[in-house]
């Protein structure tokens, strides 16, 4: 009996103490009550603190739809990991893909032009999802985890104490609120103790004794220096944990940084799997690529070239049949000159080359003891070395 009755004081106790703090706030909100304002250096570093959690939150969102864009996968993910168990492994859309093209190459025949392609596809295409999958292990325990583990655990314990940090505030803003009313209180019994003097009343002298016992019991002084140094103490808190997240930038800084390590390796394993794919592609006859006088053998993009050089992107796609090769073997050992429309825009690297534009015509001729990706172009009075992956020979 003893202990409930305890129990009931106490929640009594704190749903007082509940109320009286909502009271204060909504007060503080309508601008009917002062407010104790926190220092600068403390508003700075909650500031700080807030703009983190929101923009980690939302950066941490977008990296999970970079890595996985189906929600679905994201949904079942998020179930597994809340009930601490592994998501069972499910294979990519590249994966996919490639497996189809690899049945469809089977079905067709691997000893056909077109299923043979179809197997090396589907194979690359497999190699990519495997780097996929890759990727997003690596990103996730690199980079999502730590995100995570900010929101989750030390930003929880900022918010805990940030709501602490108010309570005592609006606890040390109500204790001032009754140190002023009972210096008021003192006041008015000084008042009524002159009046007594000056007659005996007894509506006055009662008025007096309570006010009088009123003012001793609140001990409002004492209750000040209380909530103050509570409050003090719970804004020191505060302090050194904000402080802490100086050190979280860094730490976010490492795991950016292994984020981009990541992209780049798969982005260069992508890149490097297709161009040994191209390469296996243009090894067929150049009558299988063949497409309405178009070459299926597509060079890298000038934007690309000017990236990793333009001797280096002409070197890497040479293995490609751009042209038929005994047109270019006729070419080059003759003394004559040819026409050449340009397939894609070429940006020269330096002055012994000519830049192109896609779809012009230009005159091109071989000279001795040139490389042999190379052909020596001529537009009007402009001369230069042009790459022959960015040229179509015309009749």
């Amino acid at each position: 009996m003893n202990i409930m009755d305890f129990n009931v004081k106490k929640l009594a106790a704190d749903a007082g103490t509940f109320l009286s703090r909502g009271v204060r706030f909504t007060e503080e909100k309508l601008g009917q009550a002062e407010k104790t304002e926190l220092d600068a250096h403390l508003e700075n570093l909650l500031s700080k603190a807030e703009c983190t959690k929101i923009w980690t939150e939302k950066i941490m969102k977008q990296t999970e739809v970079l890595l996985q864009p189906n929600p679905n996968a994201r949904i079942e993910e998020f179930v597994y990991e809340k009930l601490d168990r592994k998501a069972p492994s499910r294979i990519n859309n590249p994966e996919l893909l490639g497996q189809y093209m690899i049945d469809a190459g089977t079905e067709f025949g691997p000893g056909t032009a077109y299923g043979n392609a179809l197997i090396k596809c589907g194979e690359t295409q497999k190699r990519i999802g495997t780097a996929d999958r890759e990727l997003i292990q690596t990103s996730a325990l690199n980079f999502l985890t730590p995100l995570r583990n900010f929101i989750e655990g030390d930003y929880k314990t900022i918010a805990k104490e940030r709501k602490l940090l108010q309570n005592k505030r609006l606890d040390l803003d109500a204790a001032k609120t009754r140190l002023k009313k009972a210096k008021a209180a003192e006041t008015r019994n000084s008042q009524l103790n002159s009046a007594r003097l000056e007659g005996d009343n007894i509506m006055v002298n009662f008025s007096y004794m309570l006010n009088f016992l009123h003012v001793k019991w609140l001990k409002s002084e004492q209750e000040l220096r209380i909530t103050q140094s509570e409050f003090d103490r719970q804004a020191e808190i505060t302090r050194l944990l904000l402080e802490g997240i100086s050190s979280t930038h860094a730490h976010h800084l490492r795991c950016l940084n292994d984020f981009v390590e990541a992209q780049m390796t798969y982005y260069a394993q992508c890149y490097q799997y297709m161009l040994d794919l191209q390469k296996q592609l243009g090894s067929f006859p150049s009558n299988y690529l063949c497409n309405n006088n178009q070459t299926s053998g597509t060079p890298v993009p000038s934007v690309l070239s000017n990236v990793i050089g333009s001797s280096a992107m002409a070197s890497a796609t040479s293995g490609l049949v751009i042209n038929s090769p005994s047109n270019l073997n006729d070419l080059k050992e003759s003394s004559g000159s040819r026409k050449a429309r340009v397939l894609y825009d070429y940006d020269a690297a330096n002055s012994t080359e000519l830049s192109l534009l896609a779809d012009e015509v230009i005159t091109v001729f071989s000279v001795v003891g040139m490389d042999s990706d190379w052909l020596m172009g001529e537009r009007g009075n402009q001369k230069g070395k042009v790459p022959i992956t960015y040229l179509e020979l015309l009749n």
